[in-house]
C-alpha cells in the first residue's frame, strides 16, 4: 500500500456534514450584506508580493514572518493573500471603480498566514470581508457597525460588546508615536521580547499585547485620543453621537489598535464573551489613505472582516437547516431503472429534490439507505410496478405505502411539500 500523503499543517478539510454550517453562515452573510446595498466582488487568492508590502507595511509581522511567498516561472514574486482589503482595493484600481463613485462591496473566501495553528485560527482560514469606498463621513462607519451587529445577532451570537477607538490621521500618529516610543523605551526591561522588537518599528502594537507583564507596563501609556487633530476629533465625536442615538452601547478602548499600517481614524471590534481569550468576532475600521497608497485616486474607505471558523464555533447547530432529499427513488431491477431515472428527472424539473439510488440492491437494503438519507418518501419501482404503470409510494416515517399511477406521483409528491 502506498504511503499516505499527509495534509498541510493548519489547512483543514471541510467534510459534507460540516459544510452545511458553512453554507448557512455564508448564506446569512450574503442576505444581510445585500440588504444594506453591498454587492459581491471576487478577486484572486494570489497577488504580487509588493501589494501587501505597500499596503500592510513591510515591518509588520504579517509581511515579515507570516506570508506564503514564492517565485513563479516568470520570475514574479507572488504571495497568497493574508487578508482581503489590499486585494479588493487593487481590484478596484485595476478595473476603474474609484472615479468619484461610491462602491459597497463584500467577499468571502480563504486567506493564508504561516502562524502557529490553534483552535479557531488556522494557516488557511476563511473570512467574510466588507469594504465601502466613497464617503469619509462617520455615518458610513456606524452603518457598518450596525450591519455587523445585525449579522451576528441573526446568527444567534450572544454576549456581544463593541470596543471603539480612533487612531487619528497619519500626522496625529507621528506626534503620538514619539511620545509612545519614549514611554516604552523607559520600560523596555518589563516588556516581552516581541514587544521590545516592536518599540521602534511598530510601537502601537505593544499596547495590544496580551502578555500580563506587558499589559502592566503599558497601563499608564499615553492615549492616542489625546493626540487627535481637529478633524479626527470631530469625526470620533460624531461617530459616538450616532452610535448613542442608535442605542448602541460601546466601550472606548484607547488600547485598541490594528496590526496593519493602513488604518486611520475609526477602529472597532465586536467581541463575544462566549469565546474565551480569542474573543474578537468582527474587526474593522477606516483606511482613507490606502487606495492612494496603492496607486489609485484619493478615496476614503471603511471596512470590516469576520473569521468564519471562529464565528461557526458560536453558531448553534440547531440553527443550521437540515438538507435532505424529499424523495428516495429505489429501482428494484434493471428493467425498472430507465423509468425510475426518468421519474427522478421529472421531479427535479419541478424543483423537487430526488435521490436516485445507483448500484442496485434488495428492497430491504435500499430502504435502509432511504432512511439514512432523511428523505420523506421512497418511490419504489420494480418489474410489476413498471408493467402496471404504477409507483409504490412509501412514507418513510410511518412505514405506510400505497401504489399510485405513474402520472399521479409528481402531483402527490408536490402536495406533500416536495
Amino acid at each position: 500500500m502506498a504511503e499516505k500523503i499527509r495534509p498541510v499543517r493548519g489547512m483543514n478539510d471541510i467534510l459534507p456534514e460540516e459544510a452545511a454550517g458553512w453554507q448557512y453562515l455564508e448564506g446569512e452573510a450574503r442576505r444581510v450584506l445585500e440588504s444594506y446595498g453591498y454587492r459581491e466582488i471576487r478577486f484572486p487568492h494570489v497577488e504580487r508580493l509588493e501589494l501587501f508590502a505597500r499596503s500592510i507595511g513591510e515591518d509588520t509581522d504579517i509581511v515579515e514572518k507570516e506570508m506564503y511567498t514564492f517565485e513563479d516561472t516568470g520570475g514574479d514574486v507572488l504571495a497568497l493573500r493574508p487578508e482581503g482589503t489590499a486585494g479588493c482595493v487593487r481590484a478596484g484600481i485595476t478595473n476603474g471603480l474609484f472615479r468619484g463613485q461610491t462602491h459597497r462591496l463584500y467577499y468571502l473566501g480563504p486567506m493564508f498566514r504561516h502562524e502557529r495553528p490553534q483552535k479557531g485560527r488556522y494557516r488557511q482560514f476563511h473570512q467574510v470581508g466588507v469594504e465601502a469606498f466613497g464617503p469619509a463621513t462617520p455615518d458610513l462607519d456606524v452603518e457598518q457597525i450596525l450591519m455587523a451587529r445585525r449579522l451576528l445577532q441573526d446568527l444567534g451570537v450572544e454576549g456581544l460588546t463593541l470596543h471603539l477607538n480612533s487612531l487619528g490621521k497619519p500626522e496625529d500618529r507621528r506626534v503620538y508615536r514619539e511620545e509612545l516610543v519614549g514611554f516604552l523605551e523607559a520600560r523596555r526591561d518589563s516588556l516581552c521580547e516581541t514587544c521590545r522588537e516592536r518599540i521602534q518599528r511598530s510601537p502601537m502594537r505593544v499596547l495590544d499585547c496580551k502578555v500580563p507583564t506587558c499589559q502592566e507596563a503599558v497601563a499608564g501609556a499615553p492615549e492616542i485620543t489625546d493626540f487627535l487633530g481637529e478633524e479626527s476629533q470631530a469625526h470620533f465625536d460624531r461617530l459616538r453621537e450616532l452610535l448613542e442615538a442608535a442605542g448602541i452601547d460601546y466601550e472606548h478602548n484607547p488600547r485598541l489598535v490594528r496590526g496593519l499600517d493602513y488604518y486611520t481614524d475609526t477602529v472597532y471590534e465586536w467581541t463575544s464573551d462566549q469565546l474565551g481569550s480569542q474573543a474578537t468576532v468582527v474587526a474593522g475600521g477606516r483606511y482613507d489613505g490606502l487606495v492612494e497608497e496603492i496607486g489609485g485616486p484619493a478615496t476614503p474607505a471603511v471596512g470590516f472582516a469576520l473569521g468564519i471558523e471562529r464565528l461557526l464555533a458560536l453558531v448553534d447547530p440547531q440553527r443550521v437547516p437540515e438538507r435532505h432529499p424529499t424523495v428516495f427513488i429505489a429501482p428494484l431491477d434493471g428493467s425498472a431503472e430507465p423509468g425510475a431515472m426518468a421519474l427522478a428527472e421529472s421531479l427535479r424539473d419541478r424543483g423537487i429534490s430526488a435521490w436516485f439510488h445507483c448500484g442496485g440492491g434488495s428492497l430491504k437494503s435500499q430502504l435502509k439507505k432511504a432512511d439514512r438519507s432523511g428523505a420523506r418518501l421512497a418511490l419504489i419501482l420494480g418489474g410489476q410496478e413498471q408493467a402496471e404503470g404504477k409507483v409504490l409510494v412509501r412514507d418513510l416515517a410511518s412505514g405506510e405505502q400505497e401504489p399510485l399511477a405513474r402520472e399521479e406521483v409528481e402531483d402527490y409528491v408536490a402536495r406533500q411539500g416536495g
